[in-house]
């Protein structure tokens, strides 16, 4: 079976991040899965996924006892290992508890997958709000009942990606933080660009997103080590697409 969530234990990872729980999905995702929304419905996961998402979503905003972060990224290692799947999940699990309004963010300028996974347009989104005037929100799309929001990467991804780094990125995300409880960002993969490092550190933490029997440890030690120089606060690492040779009535009982 896989087991797609699960958040790294430290003594698992040896890279020292703390632990958090993660959804247990019953399908493989990546990042490059695209037009199939209908095929993605969170509302239709099982009672089991459900559960195990709000363990995530409770662990990074919920109960936390240093105090719960408004703005995380998510950030995976390398491209393709599901990170933007995670991330709108976590996401639309946090909306469902109603604590407050959430905002996903698509900084993911070169690869955007969140409109697709929520059936909506790409047009008019994060990069137009860094290069245009106007109320930030107005820039936002609401997909989930009444209090989940995607910013997505707008429709100038290709010119904009600098502006990741830029004043009016920081501008952006300060009014951001006053017109929505939460925000969730998704980030370009840590080891082909430098935007989530930039993202990190205008966010309250970062969620680092490993793939299984994929992700190489030095790697992840690597870009453990560069955030950690960055003064960047990593809330904990999810493992993604592990697979586990038990049978799945046994590890639900575990």
């Amino acid at each position: 079976m896989s087991k797609n969530f699960e958040l790294m234990q430290e003594a698992n990872l040896g890279l020292a991040v703390p632990t958090i729980r993660g959804p247990r999905l019953n399908r493989a995702v990546n990042d490059k899965t695209r037009g199939k929304a209908a095929d993605l419905k969170f509302s239709s996961l099982d009672a089991v996924m459900l559960q195990e998402s709000l363990k995530l979503v409770q662990s990074l905003f919920l109960s936390r006892s240093d105090g719960a972060p408004r703005v995380v990224v998510f950030a995976g290692i390398d491209s393709g290992n599901g990170c933007s799947w995670v991330c709108a999940r976590a996401a639309e699990t946090l909306a469902s508890q109603k604590v407050g309004s959430v905002c996903l963010i698509d900084a993911n300028l070169r690869s955007p997958v969140l409109p697709d996974l929520f059936g909506v347009s790409n047009h008019h989104g994060l990069t137009d709000a860094l290069s245009k005037s106007g109320p930030v929100r107005d820039f936002a799309k609401l997909v989930r009942s009444d209090n989940l929001w995607l910013l997505s990467c707008g429709s100038m991804p290709d010119e904009s990606v600098g502006l990741l780094n830029s004043e009016t990125m920081k501008l952006r995300v300060a009014e951001l933080r006053k017109e929505f409880d939460y925000l969730l960002v998704d980030s370009p993969p840590l080891n082909s660009y430098a935007d989530g490092v930039g993202l990190g550190q205008l966010a309250d933490g970062l969620v680092l997103v490993l793939e299984a029997n994929s992700t190489r440890h030095e790697v992840a030690a690597k870009v453990t080590e560069n955030l950690r120089a960055a003064q960047v606060k990593i809330l904990g690492a999810v493992l993604n697409k592990r697979t586990f040779p038990i049978p799945e009535t046994l590890y639900k009982l575990m």
